[in-house]
């Protein structure tokens, strides 16, 4: 039976950082809520030279150099960056296939907010299992949605930890090792206009006023109606997709030694371990890197590779969730 592995990670973090002094600066919020609750110390944002797709650009660059893999190689390369990015109406997945010199790759882009790595991780591999032609393929893309952040507006206070860079993973047929195994995946249609941003789409096109107004930026549209409809079910969702992609994997919460997970306030990183019965030990909580979206899962598995803290053998669960509302999680056998 074919296999798919993750034969490389690559990662990009901008040497720009925001600390937790800044953002209670800039908030009015005491630094004790910003690195005791929210979970900052500090936070990489863009600069100059850090736009959305060349961040990927950079990651997948890294990835393809850790194991000196020739690009053309290469079959499918596929965008998980944002959608804010360079330009509007731009296939940013074509550009990062000339970029990193994929001549012979076909490329496109795919979106599902901060759920885009898990939800790529299956659609790569459903693509390579169901295609012959298809043996290697590259994900890889940038964030920068703390370009949309007021933190003058507390609606938005949860998104303060929101940062910037990119990240990259590559995939290959039969590659014996980090074998990707099950995937689960849960969307929710009733909040998908709860976080928006109010303007520059067809209902409310960018004008004058609306820039001047700040209404670019992300918006909470009724928070406690959200919080009071969300906060439980966002935590059973969690919980739901590692043991749905458990199951599939033929696993149990039991076998889980490490858990890459998005960057959340320190309570609910606390609570789903402790769901799961998993040890504090076992994941790595992003402080020192806030939610850079997508590429969170990607950022703890370097993290924990270069700590020493993966073996041969290892079961370990990527999960996440992103505005809209959706939730996931991959489950992938380390190592040999």
């Amino acid at each position: 039976m074919e296999t798919v592995g993750v034969l490389s990670t690559g990662v990009y973090i901008p040497e720009k950082k925001l600390t937790s002094a800044d953002l209670a600066k800039q908030s009015g919020l005491p630094i004790e809520v910003i690195e005791e609750k929210m979970g900052i110390r500090e936070k990489p944002v863009p600069g100059e030279d850090d736009h959305t797709c060349a961040m990927g650009i950079f990651a997948a660059k890294n990835a393809l150099a850790k194991v000196n893999l020739n690009p053309k190689e290469i079959d499918v390369v596929v965008y998980i960056g944002e959608e804010h990015k360079e330009y509007p109406l731009w296939t940013a997945g074509i550009k990062l296939q000339h970029e990193v010199g994929a001549v012979n790759a076909w490329a496109f882009d795919t979106a599902l907010r901060c759920g885009t790595t898990i939800m790529a991780l299956k659609l790569a591999k459903d693509m390579m299992l169901a295609d012959p032609d298809i043996n290697t393929v590259l994900l890889a893309g940038g964030y920068r949605n703390v370009d949309f952040i007021n933190y003058q507006n507390p609606r938005t206070r949860f998104m303060f930890n929101l940062g910037a860079g990119g990240g990259a993973m590559i995939l290959q047929k039969n590659h014996t090792e980090n074998q990707l195994l099950g995937t689960h995946m849960i969307t929710d249609g009733s909040f998908s206009e709860d976080v928006v941003v109010t303007t520059g789409g067809t209902k409310n096109p960018i004008t004058k006023e609306t820039l001047d107004a700040g209404l670019y930026q992300l918006d909470v549209l009724d928070p406690p109606g959200m919080k009071k409809r969300l906060e439980q079910k966002s935590m059973d969702n969690f919980i739901t997709c590692i043991e749905k992609a458990l199951d599939k994997s033929g696993h149990t919460k039991d076998d889980i030694d490490y858990v890459a997970m998005l960057h959340m306030k320190r309570s609910a990183h606390t609570y789903v371990l402790d769901q799961l019965g998993v040890d504090y030990s076992k994941s790595i909580y992003l402080e020192d890197y806030g939610h850079i979206g997508q590429m969170d899962q990607i950022i703890s598995l370097e993290l924990a590779e270069d700590r020493d803290m993966l073996k041969d053998g290892d079961i370990i669960v990527l999960v996440s969730a992103g505005i809209g509302y959706a939730w996931g999680a991959n489950v992938i056998q380390w190592g040999k």
